[in-house]
């Protein structure tokens, strides 16, 4: 049996400026080992939204999208960041075509919470579009808008993009599923990394709030891939080379 192919989120505003994340991307491509990329993007809209005057806000590590935020999203999501990182992995010798869940109903989603506006939660994963891509050398870029069917028109939701992730990666049946973040891995409640950490752990670091805010939605992704078979590891992306080197690296979530 074939192994699944690695799905990578990245943040997308925070790395591959200075680092090798997208040459290595490109790399891992260019061997017939191409990967799928999954972004985020939230400090790129905060900065958008500051801009329009708008504020933001964030319940459980989660942005509340309502009418004024939602465009927006849906503008730095699937459009500027998207299209950043699809030039940044182009630039270093791949191919590589960006979307977002929405195209192709890839990622088909419910609202979440009424509370919490235009925020989908995904209940299905349409890989259609994202197998062809890989099956023709093409580095799939997914940006974490969803879209909730319905007439006359889908409705465009912002997905938390570590959610998107797991998601994606369990529906391929990825052999790992790797974060690049700007920590160096999980950390105790003394600061000191976390070089593996079970499910029954992760949840008790959250329930006494050592895990918090965005990194509440990034562990309960990797619980979700983890519990549907996909290998999960959280690793300080700035680090060069970092996925050339993962062994060892990081918080590795196990079951």
């Amino acid at each position: 049996m074939t192994p699944g192919p690695f799905v990578i989120k990245v943040g997308g505003s925070t790395l591959g400026s200075t680092d090798t994340t997208y040459a290595d991307i490109a790399a891992l491509a260019r061997s017939g080992d191409v990967p799928v990329v999954v972004h985020g993007g939230g400090a790129e809209a905060s900065r958008w939204l500051e801009a329009m005057g708008i504020p933001s806000r964030f319940e459980r590590g989660l942005r509340v999208t309502d009418e004024r935020v939602l465009p927006v999203v849906v503008a730095v999501f699937a459009g500027l960041v998207n299209k950043r990182i699809v030039a940044a992995v182009n630039a270093a010798g791949a191919t590589a075509v960006g979307f977002s869940g929405a195209d192709g109903r890839v990622l088909e989603c419910r609202i979440a919470d009424p509370s919490l506006g235009f925020v989908g939660e995904p209940v299905r994963v349409n890989p259609g579009p994202i197998l062809a891509l890989q099956q023709a050398g093409i580095v799939p870029v997914i940006g974490p808008i969803g879209a909730v069917p319905g007439e006359p028109a889908d409705q465009l939701v912002n997905v938390n993009a570590d959610t998107v992730a797991g998601n994606i990666a369990a529906a391929l049946g990825a052999r790992r599923l790797v974060f690049l973040t700007d920590v160096e891995g999980v950390r105790d409640a003394a600061g000191e990394r976390i070089p593996r950490l079970d499910a029954a752990r992760a949840r008790s670091l959250i329930a006494d709030g050592t895990i918090s805010g965005g990194m509440i939605p990034k562990i309960e992704a990797c619980l979700h891939a983890l519990a549907l078979g996909v290998e999960v590891q959280i690793v300080d992306g700035r680090r060069p080379g970092a996925l050339q080197s993962l062994e060892g690296a990081g918080t590795l979530l196990v079951p």
